[in-house]
């Protein structure tokens, strides 16, 4: 039997927080979201859809406290939601704290450029309460006017799917399904996601609670 694909990772570092978020594509048409704490190198293991997450449009708080994310369910389609939308979340769970459907995969996602304030692409920050959805408005955000530009890897491990620095400066990197530190030359093995499997749980109660 051929083996399965690895997932496919790709990280998002807080600013501020020695934080990061680990967006994983597979297995199949699966994705999750895992939290990393980088200066331990502890990882938590969060929510899984079925469906996609574009990473590269997602963003962390500089605090590390929310998550921005643009998803795609085709389950949702005809939906209130759509299948296409983009919403904040306390990470590592994706529990819609705020949330705009964008019935559509081109745009969305979104940036922040302070712990509350806000661009959500493809949103006009002078009516956020015509975007939003009803059950899902943005309280305790500022939609503002700002740089929405995509994360991207920085390229400086040509193999991998993914590389950056960590808050310390240390060069990090995703490969096969796996996260790696590299000092000095010596890459070290920090996390290994291959035999992760689908196991979609509900947020726990704080990931629930609204933004005051």
């Amino acid at each position: 039997m051929t083996p399965p694909l690895p997932p496919r990772l790709f990280v998002i570092m807080a600013k501020s927080a020695s934080v990061a978020v680990i967006v994983k594509r597979g297995p199949a048409r699966w994705a999750q979201v895992v939290l990393w704490d980088t200066r331990g190198d502890v990882f938590n293991d969060g929510a899984w859809i079925r469906g996609r997450i574009y990473a590269e449009k997602c963003d962390l708080s500089p605090d590390g406290q929310l998550f921005v994310y643009a998803a795609f369910q085709g389950q949702r389609l005809g939906t209130s939601y759509s299948d296409s939308y983009t919403a904040v979340s306390r990470p590592p769970w994706l529990h819609a704290l705020a949330l705009w459907p964008m019935h559509t995969t081109y745009g969305g996602g979104g940036r922040f450029s302070d712990d509350r304030r806000l661009t959500v692409r493809g949103v006009a920050p002078g009516q956020p309460a015509g975007a939003a959805h009803p059950d899902h408005r943005p309280i305790g955000l500022e939609l503002v006017h700002g740089a929405t530009d995509l994360h991207c890897s920085s390229g400086e491990v040509p193999d991998a799917e993914w590389s950056g620095r960590d808050q310390s400066g240390r060069l990090v990197f995703a490969m096969r399904g796996r996260i790696f530190s590299r000092t000095e030359g010596a890459d070290v093995e920090l996390a290994s996601f291959t035999s992760h499997r689908p196991d979609p749980r509900p947020a726990p109660e704080w990931a629930t609670r609204p933004l005051r």
